[in-house]
């Protein structure tokens, strides 16, 4: 296993995750400047209705908004190692003992085929791991709506999302508190109807985390 990795590291060194610069010995997913300057996002936001509790781990811009669309679409999967510590970092700011399992908002079937992979399931995997939760699948993307990102308006995005989601089938959320974890929250319509969706089936509290925001506080 040692040689494995050595020879990765001979033929594909690894590099920044933000900056693309080659890591040092001592590092490990960022580079130190990149470490040091990233942009930790320093809400709260005017907490919607729907959830319990939330919390953001970064602001969506710079590098990170340039690592997080490789993430998503240039095939970067590895990414969900380096962001989900982020991710559950932010997370445990949340009272983490009520709840009773992770989940996360799913990408269409569509989209996963043509990425190769959903990246919110990838971090929600990671994340539970490390705050030891389980991690459930209880949602499906069922229609595949246009991009958030080219609406505008929230208006609009509301409209877009609304009934996308449903109960994967299987999925028992009567009486049950969840984290809900996505990778970018912009005006939160995508979020909130996840966790309509999961209140509408009976759980009991949702709570919510996402990587990064675009949104000021």
């Amino acid at each position: 296993m040692k040689a494995a990795v050595w020879l990765l590291d001979l033929f594909y060194p690894p590099r920044c995750v933000l900056c693309r610069k080659l890591l040092q010995k001592d590092e490990r997913d960022f580079c130190t400047p990149c470490r040091l300057a990233l942009p930790i996002f320093d809400g709260p936001w005017e907490l919607p209705p729907e959830f319990s509790g939330a919390a953001v781990a970064l602001r969506y811009h710079g590098t990170v908004r340039e690592a997080l669309l490789r993430f998503k679409f240039n095939g970067c999967s590895f990414y969900a190692g380096s962001f989900a510590p982020l991710l559950a970092a932010a997370a445990s700011t949340l009272p983490l003992p009520a709840l009773d399992a992770v989940t996360w908002i799913p990408v269409s079937r569509r989209r996963k085929r043509e990425r190769g992979y959903d990246q919110t399931f990838l971090l929600a995997r990671s994340a539970a791991s490390i705050l030891d939760k389980p991690l459930e699948a209880c949602l499906d993307k069922w229609r595949d709506n246009p991009p958030q990102s080219s609406l505008g308006p929230a208006d609009n995005r509301r409209a877009n999302v609304a009934g996308v989601y449903r109960l994967r089938r299987g999925a028992a959320c009567a009486g049950r508190r969840y984290l809900l974890l996505d990778d970018i929250i912009t005006t939160g319509s995508t979020a909130r109807e996840a966790a309509r969706t999961l209140l509408s089936a009976g759980a009991s509290a949702v709570y919510f985390a996402a990587l990064a925001t675009g949104r000021d506080p």
